[in-house]
């Protein structure tokens, strides 16, 4: 199972369920594993932190699928912190949006400019950071800037 990819000690856990195997058996797998150090939470959380940071989501997003693995909140918030530290949120939006934008320096309409907004609050950042980021991606034509 962990010829592929880190996992966490939750999902570890749940596949051996899953197989059938008896809880006494998971139990002392889990333990072992952990004395090789070969699965770690902490490391886990770090890799699926800077995985999302690879593929421009935010912190929120890297927050989820954390949690969605199964790692204890203390464990995610610290990972996040290291991760996010040297990260600038406002230049990950901008690289999100350029990406989505395709070269292109404004939503064509109203419609886009709205589905850029619910894209980028999919993808985990703060609904403040991505309105002050589309502020300037209004379209020429339609609403006036608020």
């Amino acid at each position: 199972m962990l010829g592929r990819r880190e996992l966490s000690e939750a999902q570890i856990r749940q596949r051996l369920e899953r197989r059938g195997h008896a809880e006494a058996e998971i139990d002392a797998a889990i333990a072992r594993l952990k004395a090789e150090r070969a699965i770690d939470d902490a490391r886990v959380a770090g890799a699926i932190a800077r995985t999302e940071v690879t593929r421009k989501r935010g912190r929120l997003r890297a927050s989820r699928q954390i949690q969605s693995a199964g790692i204890a909140a203390s464990v995610a918030k610290h990972a996040l912190d290291e991760v996010f530290e040297s990260i600038d949120d406002d230049a990950l939006i901008e690289a999100a949006l350029a990406k989505r934008l395709r070269g292109r320096e404004r939503a064509a309409d109203d419609r886009e400019w709205q589905r850029l907004y619910r894209y980028l609050l999919g993808q985990g950042f703060e609904a403040e950071r991505v309105a002050k980021a589309l502020r300037t991606r209004r379209p020429v034509r339609g609403r006036s800037e608020e």
